[in-house]
């Protein structure tokens, strides 16, 4: 059994004065308390927030991103019935327009005569604002409110030198409400069957990496509402993982590293994910959909293979009491970038 890493219950600043990880923020917490002031590292800092809205029916994920030496904002959306897909992507040099702040609670905005995106906090909830037009000109627009108060989330400080480290929020399993247009259709997003997951990310990365990233949510029977996030690659030999269940909103960390089994040749084939040290997940992946996305600029170069699908299999709690998980949307991917 891999030993876990220490919980922080306290509020501490990510990084010491000249901008080095500041030991005392080395674990994972149940809430936000990590407070990244991050400074100098210039040109290497990465700042994003990533937000994805799902259901039985769509999908609909935005990103707000800031590189340092450039911005990307990118939107999706995905009818999992029709496997209708849009995507449209700003890139922006130096970030210009990508002001995206330190803190977990502040307003992240972007406006583009391309696209307009925002994500406004309020006490408890999250208003995601999108408006954009596709190459096929269609016209989509989301209006989305996501509640957070009363869920714990998966807050993670990953080193890989003093110098190098990434402080990562996942906010999982959240409940949300809204509306989705494309053109004159409308999907309407019912708050007990709709989910939102906010991949937080602040820090200064290495300049190549690799990351196999999974999540999920769904309600089970007994009015238990159960979701997961699942992480390989970019955390291994760190000494820590982004690897957690949460439970009627309360997390059971995974001390265990994840194995990610796929067939790299054929991606829609069922992937097998499980717990390394231990038997707290055993889970069959079924991919829908095959979203890819590369990049590939002077200083950049990013190409995701995003399967999104549905999962079914087991997870168990910290007291050992198993989760029988079926058909739960969710995605899993690889990622390879430099940047």
């Amino acid at each position: 059994m891999k030993k876990e890493s220490v919980e922080i219950t306290e509020p501490v600043n990510l990084c010491l004065k000249g901008g080095r990880l500041n030991p005392s923020a080395l674990g994972w917490s149940r809430k936000p308390l990590i407070q990244c002031n991050l400074t100098d590292h210039f040109l290497r800092k990465k700042k994003w927030n990533y937000w994805a809205v799902f259901n039985q029916e769509c999908l609909f994920s935005a990103t707000i991103s800031n590189l340092d030496y450039i911005g990307v904002v990118f939107c999706y959306f995905l009818d999992l019935r029709t496997k209708e897909f849009f995507e449209e992507t700003v890139v922006t040099p130096f970030g210009i327009g990508c002001d995206v702040p330190n803190g977990i609670d502040e307003d992240v905005v972007f406006n583009s005569k391309k696209m307009n995106v925002s994500f406004k906090r309020h006490s408890g909830t999250t208003v995601i604002e999108a408006q954009f037009i596709t190459s096929e000109k269609k016209n989509i627009k989301a209006n989305i409110e996501v509640f957070h108060a009363n869920t714990e989330s998966l807050n993670v400080v990953v080193p890989w030198s003093w110098r190098r480290f990434q402080y990562t929020s996942k906010q999982f399993c959240l409940q949300a409400q809204g509306q989705i247009s494309v053109d004159d259709r409308v999907y309407n997003l019912d708050s007990s069957k709709t989910f939102a997951t906010l991949d937080f990310g602040r820090g200064v990365w290495k300049y190549s990496t690799f990351w196999n990233w999974a999540s999920f949510a769904a309600n089970l029977d007994d009015e238990i509402v159960l979701g997961a996030n699942l992480g390989a690659g970019w955390t291994d030999q760190t000494g820590t993982n982004e690897n957690g269940v949460l439970i009627n909103g309360k997390l059971n960390k995974i001390a265990s590293d994840v194995v990610f089994q796929y067939d790299k040749n054929d991606l829609m084939k069922p992937w097998h994910i499980y717990s390394k040290d231990s038997d707290d997940i055993d889970l069959e992946f079924h991919p829908i959909y095959h979203r890819t996305a590369k990049t590939n600029l002077l200083l950049l170069y990013s190409k995701v293979h995003q399967m999104i699908g549905t999962f079914k299999g087991f997870v168990r709690d910290e007291n050992r009491k198993t989760y029988i998980v079926r058909d739960a949307i969710g995605w899993a991917e690889e990622h390879h970038a430099r940047w």
